[in-house]
């Protein structure tokens, strides 16, 4: 089916959302202020924390400062899929232990539980539906990924995290031609991604936080107090959060230790029929076994949501490269992934395709760390799977912030010593030259032909030199 990329700098989330928010006051900052705290970034992490804040210091003065609305970035643009670290088991493990890989994961069950308990208070649709997770292979060549999950789970004493479906199990959830075997893994949800943002927005500023929108950043003057400066107006405060998500890649702090990539999703028409004859009447999310995965779920009107994790790196860690919210090939991708894993869909128009960063840390984790000056905090390096971890996130962070040694201020997202990635030019050179060989093995594999040579050598080439970014 041939159609026109109906490509948007927004999302199809947020614009609904506000739809739902119309009426919301919008306020910018003028002139001087001062705060105990100033929280710059209105996405997730900064709402989560400027929440969290509020909840163990209420007396706290805190100003919150987001450059556009709240909700309109990654926190607005992604696959709305809950969930927390046992299905990157593997992975954890490997790189930090076992003991660390289930510390990360049991401090998900906590964030998938704070989640849920705000986001289905009585008054707040947020399109909440608790139904797990499932990874499904979609080739012969991601059958072996399924093993290495189960097994992970069993080796470490959580079988019941992971739990093997066979391709009759699967089909009883959802079918599709090329779908094989899989996983599922009971602890997941969806939500409205940009709906739970503006319920962030509004509880945060109901609990007492000074909340101004279009109202970005220009200037951070170290000092006691610190100085924020913006274009029209300026705040002192003691403590700066830094939850500004892709643009922390710029700073020389940070910027060792991540990079960008981008995604891109898609956003159909509402086709019910379609959904019923897949018999997907459960409501959980899916994704592929790639490593540049595919992403899928329903929303309650009938509409899929599909994403692939295939778009470009940003040159330098720019966060305004347009490769990473404009690339029409990556939203092809996304179309393509559609029309391949659910053909139901194939004559289903799309309603939307929107684009968006991703800020990847050197071992797939994100961090929350405070600068030597104990006063800035920042987090960042989201990987990818950034719902449930940023309410992880937001307690991390103001555990920093008011100097507290507890749970969450003790976790490795805190304590753990930061990997880095390889210098610039390298880093966006050699990721964009292994990005298009992985992306060419995993279309011929799910053709079921071999890669050229050329290709799989260059695949490989993380693994070569130790890296846990681009291993697939």
């Amino acid at each position: 089916m041939n159609e026109a990329l109906p490509l948007v700098k927004t999302s199809w989330w947020f614009d609904e959302a506000m739809t739902n928010d119309a009426n919301a006051r919008t306020i910018s900052l003028t002139g001087k202020t001062d705060a105990d705290v100033v929280v710059v970034g209105g996405g997730f992490t900064g709402l989560w924390t400027a929440l969290n804040l509020k909840e163990k210091s209420p007396g706290l003065r805190i100003v919150l400062i987001e450059a556009g609305l709240c909700g309109s970035g990654a926190s607005g643009k992604n696959g709305g899929k809950v969930h927390g670290y046992w299905s990157a088991l593997p992975g954890i493990s490997a790189i930090l232990g076992p003991d660390a890989a289930l510390e990360i994961a049991r401090a998900g069950s906590k964030a998938q539980d704070g989640i849920r308990a705000f986001a289905t208070l009585k008054g707040r649709d947020l399109w909440w539906k608790e139904a797990g997770n499932i990874r499904i292979s979609a080739a012969p060549a991601q059958d072996t990924k399924i093993q290495t999950a189960i097994l992970c789970a069993r080796e470490l004493g959580v079988p019941d995290s992971a739990i093997e479906l066979s391709h009759a199990d699967v089909e009883t959830r959802i079918q599709s031609p090329v779908f094989r075997g899989g996983v599922f893994y009971p602890e997941a949800a969806n939500i409205h991604p940009a709906r739970l943002a503006r319920a962030l927005r509004s509880a945060v500023i109901d609990c007492g936080v000074e909340v101004y929108e279009n109202t970005p950043m220009l200037h951070l003057e170290r000092s006691s107090p610190n100085l924020i400066k913006t274009a029209n107006g300026s705040i002192e405060a003691k403590h700066v959060v830094l939850a500004t998500n892709t643009a922390l890649a710029k700073m020389p702090e940070i910027s060792p230790h991540l990079t960008l990539f981008s995604s891109y999703a898609l956003m159909t028409d509402a086709n019910p029929d379609a959904i019923d004859r897949m018999y997907w009447q459960g409501g959980q999310g899916i994704s592929d076994f790639r490593m540049f995965v595919h992403y899928f779920r329903a929303t309650p009107d009938g509409r899929v949501l599909m994403g692939s994790g295939s778009g470009p790196i940003s040159a330098t860690g720019d966060d305004t490269d347009p490769g990473l919210t404009m690339d029409r090939s990556s939203a092809q991708r996304a179309v393509s992934g559609l029309r391949r894993l659910l053909p139901e869909f194939n004559h289903t128009l799309t309603a939307q395709i929107w684009g968006g960063g991703i800020d990847v840390s050197a071992d797939r984790l994100p961090f929350f760390k405070s600068m030597p000056c104990r006063t800035i905090h920042y987090g960042a390096g989201y990987s990818g799977h950034g719902v449930n971890a940023t309410y992880i996130g937001g307690q991390c962070l103001s555990s920093l912030v008011l100097g507290t040694r507890d749970y969450w201020s003790s976790l490795p997202f805190c304590t753990r010593t930061l990997p880095s990635l390889p210098p610039e030019p390298i880093r966006t050179w050699g990721g964009s030259l292994i990005r298009q060989s992985i992306i060419a093995c995993e279309e011929a594999e799910e053709q079921q032909k071999q890669a050229s040579l050329y290709d799989r050598f260059i695949a490989e080439m993380p693994k070569l030199f130790g890296l846990k970014v681009g291993t697939r």
